[in-house]
C-alpha cells in the first residue's frame, strides 16, 4: 500500500502573503529591468545649466503619465537632496525628481558618490560639502534630503553624527537599515555591506546619543522588503530622534523610489514639519 506524505493545507492568511509577495517579486523585476535601461544615464554627476542641475531624461512611459499638478507659484521650498543606494546612482530618483518637480519643487539635485567608496563616513563627509555647496549656491540656510537603502544611512550618520543637523531639515529614508540588516551574509565580503550589519561599528555609532538632534526623520519601510532583514530595521528608533516610521504594504526593496503611493507619502513628509515624534501611519499601496 502506498503512503502519501501527510500535508496540513496552507492557512488563507498564509497564501494571501505567499500571493502579496509574489506580486511584489514580479514588480521589483520590472522595476529592475527598466532602472538598468536607465542606469547609464545616471553614471556621471548631474551637469548644471545656470548654477541648477539639468532636467532628468524621462522614463520611456513618461508620456502616458497624467500631466499632475502644476508648480505652486510663489513658493521656494528648501532643496532637495537625493542620495541612491549600493551599487546604483542618481538614476533610481528619475520618477521621484518629475513627481516633486511637478508639484513646484525647484531645487532637485542628486549626489553621485563613488562606487569605489568603501567607508559610509568618507561618504557622509562628501554629502556634508555637497550640503554646504547647495547651500552657498541657492541662498538656503537648510535642505532636505531623501535617501535610498544605503544612502539614508549615510545621510543620517552626516546628520547624527557630523553636525548635518544644522543644516538639514527633513530626512527621509527608503528601506534604510537603520539598525543594520543580516541578509545576504556572502556579500560581507564588501566593506560598505559589512558596516550596515547590525554588529557593526557605524551601527554602533548611530546608537549613540543624539541629544538636541534637529533634523525630523521620515523613515518609510516595506513589510514585503527582501533586503531589510527584520524589515523592522527600516525603521528609525532612537530615544533622541524624532521620527516618523510609515509601513508601505505590497511592494519591495527597489519600488520604494519609484512607486506613486510613496512619491504622494514622501512629498507630504517633506510638507508637514510638525509632525508629532515617535508616531507610525500605515500605506497600502497593493
Amino acid at each position: 500500500m502506498r503512503v502519501l506524505p501527510f500535508s496540513i493545507p496552507p492557512c488563507p492568511a498564509r497564501l494571501r502573503l505567499s500571493a502579496a509577495l509574489l506580486r511584489a517579486t514580479a514588480l521589483e523585476l520590472a522595476i529592475l529591468a527598466g532602472h538598468l535601461v536607465l542606469y547609464p544615464s545616471g553614471i556621471a554627476q548631474e551637469r548644471r545649466h545656470g548654477g541648477v542641475p539639468a532636467p532628468e531624461p524621462a522614463p520611456p512611459e513618461a508620456t502616458a503619465l497624467p500631466t499632475g499638478v502644476l508648480p505652486a507659484a510663489g513658493r521656494d521650498r528648501p532643496p532637495v537632496v537625493l542620495l541612491h543606494g549600493f551599487v546604483d546612482n542618481r538614476s533610481v530618483f528619475v520618477v521621484l525628481r518629475r513627481s516633486l518637480a511637478r508639484h513646484g519643487w525647484r531645487h532637485l539635485e542628486s549626489l553621485n558618490y563613488s562606487p569605489l567608496t568603501c567607508d559610509i563616513r568618507t561618504a557622509a563627509e562628501l554629502l556634508a560639502r555637497h550640503v554646504e555647496e547647495i547651500c552657498d549656491r541657492t541662498g538656503h540656510s537648510r535642505v532636505d534630503v531623501v535617501g535610498h537603502s544605503l544612502g539614508g544611512l549615510i545621510a543620517r550618520y552626516y546628520v547624527q553624527r557630523l553636525g548635518g543637523d544644522v543644516r538639514v531639515r527633513t530626512l527621509v529614508t527608503l528601506g534604510t537599515p537603520h539598525t543594520g540588516t543580516s541578509v545576504a551574509p556572502p556579500m560581507s565580503a564588501h566593506p560598505l555591506v559589512r558596516q550596515m550589519r547590525p554588529d557593526s561599528d557605524v551601527i554602533e555609532e548611530l546608537r549613540r546619543p543624539a541629544p538636541s538632534c534637529r533634523t525630523r526623520f521620515v523613515s518609510f519601510w516595506s513589510d514585503l522588503d527582501q533586503l531589510m532583514l527584520p524589515v523592522t530595521t527600516a525603521c528609525v528608533s532612537h530615544p533622541d530622534l524624532i521620527a516618523q516610521n510609515i509601513r508601505v504594504t505590497g511592494i519591495g526593496h527597489l519600488a520604494l523610489p519609484v512607486h506613486p503611493a510613496v512619491a504622494a507619502g514622501i512629498r507630504t513628509a517633506l510638507e508637514e514639519q510638525d509632525a508629532a515624534a515617535g508616531t507610525s501611519d500605515a500605506v497600502s499601496v497593493a
